[in-house]
């Protein structure tokens, strides 16, 4: 599945693999928001359809991506505020299908922060968050499934930020969750979990029917470390989620006489066959080029 980057694709042996999770690491200004956003886009001529993207950063549109996306491909990045709650008409109006970005999860910080003690000594989500967190889903569920309905095949998630332990941050745990109960869920039973009463919509789900396995969700993630040297040898804490990723790609500057250089490089690439090479890109009104 081509990234949109021709240099990185022929990295890759071709491209991303359809229906796999890549992670691209590095710190905040690397460039990671602008390859999510060409990914993205890409899907346009690859796919029949863009990609969605999902900011999971708490401070809201810090990443600009309305603005990277307009100066880049000329695209109009609406956010997705329709929301389905049970037994409630579950169709998109008007122009939301035109919607690709979502904000909905901005909850940022440990998941210890997040829950509260039980008598028994352990720790469980605090009632309050729950359920706030499960109305976020009421939008956030509704905006992939419908949007894979239609043809995308590609999934941005960004504005992870760091954390010493990845298994407790809350933005990981949302992720995991989002990964495997709807990213990768069947279309039908999605379908049939978000369109209720079932028998009222039945005749959407069967048309609008979606083979998960061939979508692909690429993650950035922000790390502490900025040196390309640092990132090599980083190692990955219990929780990560490059642990599980079919394929890891590491972006970090490094010194290059008087002057910073941006370097990429593919550290993990499970299924084909990929590049040892260390590139230099730039990231300039054009978007990223290597």
């Amino acid at each position: 599945m081509s990234t949109g980057l021709p240099k990185l694709d022929a990295m890759l042996g071709g491209g991303l693999l359809p229906g796999t999770l890549a992670v691209a690491y590095g710190a905040t200004g690397i460039g990671k928001t602008h390859l999510g956003l060409t990914f993205a886009n890409h899907g346009l001529a690859a796919d029949g359809a863009r990609g969605v993207v999902l900011d999971m950063n708490g401070r809201g549109d810090s990443q600009q991506h309305d603005a990277y996306a307009a100066r880049l491909f000329r695209w109009p990045l609406a956010p997705w505020t329709h929301t389905v709650t049970p037994m409630s008409d579950p169709y998109p109006p008007p122009g939301q299908m035109a919607a690709f970005y979502s904000n909905a999860l901005p909850w940022v910080g440990r998941v210890r922060d997040y829950q509260v003690p039980t008598p028994d000594g352990g720790f469980e989500f605090d009632w309050n968050w729950k359920a706030m967190y499960n109305h976020a889903l009421y939008t956030v569920r509704p905006f992939f499934y419908f949007h894979f309905a239609a043809g995308t095949r590609r999934v941005v998630v960004d504005g992870v930020e760091p954390m010493d332990a990845p298994a407790d941050s809350i933005q990981c745990f949302m992720f995991d969750e989002l990964y495997r109960k709807t990213i990768h869920r069947d279309a039908e039973t999605l379908g049939m979990e978000i369109c209720l009463p079932v028998w009222a919509h039945r005749a959407f789900i069967d048309a609008h029917r979606y083979d998960h396995n061939g979508i692909t969700t690429l993650l950035l993630v922000t790390t502490e470390e900025t040196r390309l040297e640092d990132l090599l040898a980083r190692k990955v804490a219990t929780g990560d989620v490059g642990a599980t990723a079919n394929t890891i790609l590491v972006m970090g500057s490094e010194r290059v006489g008087t002057r910073l250089a941006r370097m990429l490089c593919v550290v993990k690439h499970r299924g084909s066959a990929m590049s040892d090479e260390i590139v230099e890109y730039k990231v300039g009104a054009a978007g990223i080029e290597m």
